[in-house]
């Protein structure tokens, strides 16, 4: 379709492509990038040896010290404020948690508790036909609940979910044994390795899944 003024593509069908590939990247961008997901996961790392090497009391402090230098260099990067709050008031409150138990375990129960909360939510989202990949990744760029409308986009979205709960259950399940038979360090290099690169696999499952139903779409 052509403006007749002149005599070109109609600007807002022309802009649709392009939005189109933007809402993919845009996710990774208010997370920080690769750079902010990898910051995220210092503060653990950092627990994570501290206690070993030095004790409890150490690692906490270390983990504090480190969420916010974190959240400084986040700031001083210009990236979203809310994802380096976020960041800190979730290790200030692991740290208080380990602290009033006196147990290095309790510094990951948050974490395993928001997991589990995860996993029953997407779980519930599927059988309720409302995939909550598609809810938050379109409610993140504002592009509102009409992908509902498009059953490509409803199975993509469907499949993706399945992903994401895949991926909180089996968080729950590994890190919910290691925390009940007290196997801190294990818990602490599970948490790190089921984290972020979990969290990636699973992200680039979305977006494949989503890509292909547009695809799809565009052939038809």
């Amino acid at each position: 379709m052509t403006d007749p003024a002149t005599d070109r593509p109609d600007q807002s069908q022309a802009d649709q492509p392009q939005r189109r590939e933007r809402e993919f990247p845009t996710v990774m961008e208010q997370m920080g990038g690769i750079p902010g997901i990898i910051a995220s996961s210092i503060p653990v790392a950092v627990f994570v040896v501290v206690n070993i090497a030095a004790g409890l009391q150490a690692a906490l402090f270390g983990a504090i010290g480190a969420a916010v230098l974190v959240t400084i260099w986040r700031i001083a990067r210009r990236e979203a404020l809310q994802p380096a709050i976020s960041g800190l008031l979730g290790v200030g409150v692991a740290a208080f948690i380990a602290n009033r138990t006196g147990e290095a375990r309790g510094f990951y129960l948050p974490g395993l508790l928001l997991s589990a909360g995860l996993f029953l939510a997407f779980l519930v989202s599927m059988i309720a036909r409302w995939p909550l990949a598609g809810v938050i990744w379109h409610g993140i760029n504002g592009d509102g609940m009409g992908w509902r409308s498009d059953a490509a986009l409803r199975r993509a979205y469907m499949l993706a979910t399945g992903l994401w709960t895949l991926v909180f259950g089996a968080r729950v399940v590994v890190q919910g044994l290691l925390y009940d038979a007290n196997e801190e360090t294990w818990l602490g290099v599970a948490r790190l390795a089921m984290g972020y690169p979990l969290f990636g696999l699973a992200l680039l499952g979305t977006i494949w899944a989503v890509r292909r139903a547009h695809r799809r779409n565009a052939l038809t």
